[in-house]
């Protein structure tokens, strides 16, 4: 019988087909570019194969091919009833993805791991920065992401995809040595392996440690495949640290050169998401962007994601387009409203109250707040109140006043006085309101 990397069967006669398959999850855990064309000549060496099938829509989803996704996983299903138990499972918890059921997902594929630690696919569904955890809106996602982890350790050893998303689990929990000290391993285990190149890069960055992060991508990036899923994002990390030197020159041409939506090969999100937070970046840096650059990022939410849903896209598009055009700003945040209204906003209206204090930030409104100690009185962790104060040509009203976000750990440095208050002007604002923005962002749903 055929087995995947992990030793799991596989239902395919095909020593081929099942050969195809196994190097593309490689390709997807690793994300390299190859996965698209090895899952179609798994399926056109057996028609068959459901396995192959679902993986194949998932490509297709992670290129925001959605017709394409939902059609593939319809047949996934229908080959999958002369399956294993395993693999029947397998297909219905990445079709509960890929059909934007991401409870029934997170459910079914914890019930799973129970019974099958090393189905690799299914645990990477958990995990990772667009995973299931960092987007079910639980204000625990990282310790969720570390747990099941180290649930399933002992199950993989010192497997290259593991170690890396072991990790990037420990660095985003913040157990930032660990985590380093695992993507470092992971990068010796398997160098063409960009989920490892892109949790070592967080681990550098939470660390400080920028110059070296620099260093780093400086020296992997030119031998990764530019259609690779994550080959402009970590161009987009070099870019942070470029911003970090106040070199504006080199992180502009990191825009124009490996980021800017034409005729670039990545996946849609991180095409518009890439581009839109590091044009505003550059905006709050003092940046001078032209407003056909804004329109460009915005055109491209527009054929993308026309309407009002996924919040992760849509705080992007709103920084985009209240940079540029307000006419499409009210659009989507009047969309966002109807959703709220009608209960089908799932984060509520902090999703409205977010993508109006971009528009606040970028009219030239003045963004004020407190920093204070929580109730356990560590200095390392703040709780941040944050105020807009409505511009006079601003159609929207004002966020709610005084509204908390998250406890985030050493805002402005590694420690603040008991209570201290502090005033930003739109043109001063840098990495304290954007580590606020994206950071509650993160939070929300959108898969």
């Amino acid at each position: 019988m055929n087995r995947d990397r992990y030793d799991l069967p596989l239902t395919t006669a095909s020593d081929r087909a099942a050969a195809h398959y196994r190097d593309g999850v490689d390709c997807m855990l690793s994300a390299w570019h190859g996965a698209e064309d090895a899952f179609d000549q798994a399926i056109r060496t057996d028609e068959g194969f459901a396995l192959a099938h679902i993986a194949r829509a998932r490509v297709h989803q992670l290129n925001m091919q959605g017709t394409e996704a939902r059609a593939m996983a319809t047949r996934a299903r229908q080959l999958a009833a002369a399956t294993s138990p395993r693999e029947r499972q397998h297909v219905e918890i990445m079709a509960a993805v890929i059909e934007s059921k991401p409870k029934l997902a997170v459910t079914a594929a914890e019930a799973h791991l129970d019974e099958y630690p090393r189905d690799a696919l299914v645990l990477s569904m958990l995990l990772g920065a667009f995973g299931l955890y960092a987007f079910s809106g639980r204000p625990d996602h990282d310790a969720a992401k570390l747990a099941v982890c180290e649930r399933v350790a002992g199950h993989y050893g010192e497997d290259w995809w593991f170690t890396s998303y072991l990790g990037w689990s420990h660095t985003e929990a913040g157990n930032l040595g660990t985590g380093r000290a695992l993507s470092e391993r992971a990068m010796a285990l398997r160098p063409a392996n960009a989920n490892a190149a892109h949790g070592l890069s967080h681990a550098m960055f939470e660390q400080g440690d920028m110059a070296e992060g620099r260093k780093f991508l400086a020296q992997w990036l030119p031998a990764h495949d530019r259609k690779s899923f994550l080959h402009g994002h970590l161009w987009w990390h070099t870019a942070l640290s470029a911003l970090d030197e106040d070199d504006l020159d080199t992180a502009l041409a990191i825009y124009e050169q490996q980021i800017k939506p034409a005729g670039r090969p990545y996946p849609p999100l991180n095409i518009f998401t890439d581009g839109a937070s590091l044009l505003w970046r550059l905006a709050l840096d003092g940046c001078d962007i032209p407003r056909a650059d804004w329109d460009e990022i915005v055109d491209y939410g527009d054929r993308r994601a026309p309407v009002a849903g996924g919040h992760f896209i849509d705080l992007h598009y709103v920084l985009a387009a209240a940079m540029g055009d307000l006419a499409r700003f009210d659009k989507r945040v009047s969309e966002l409203e109807a959703l709220d209204a009608n209960g089908r906003l799932s984060p509520g209206n902090v999703a409205v109250a977010m993508c109006k204090g971009a528009h606040a930030i970028a009219v030239g409104d003045k963004v004020q707040g407190t920093l204070e100690k929580n109730p356990n009185g560590k200095t390392e962790a703040v709780t941040v109140k944050v105020k807009i104060e409505q511009n006079k040509k601003s159609k929207h009203p004002p966020c709610p006043s005084d509204w908390p976000l998250r406890p985030i750990k050493t805002l402005l440095g590694g420690t603040c006085p008991a209570q201290s208050s502090w005033f930003i002007s739109s043109t001063g604002l840098r990495i304290a309101i954007i580590r606020i923005v994206f950071g509650l962002f993160r939070r929300l749903h959108y898969l």
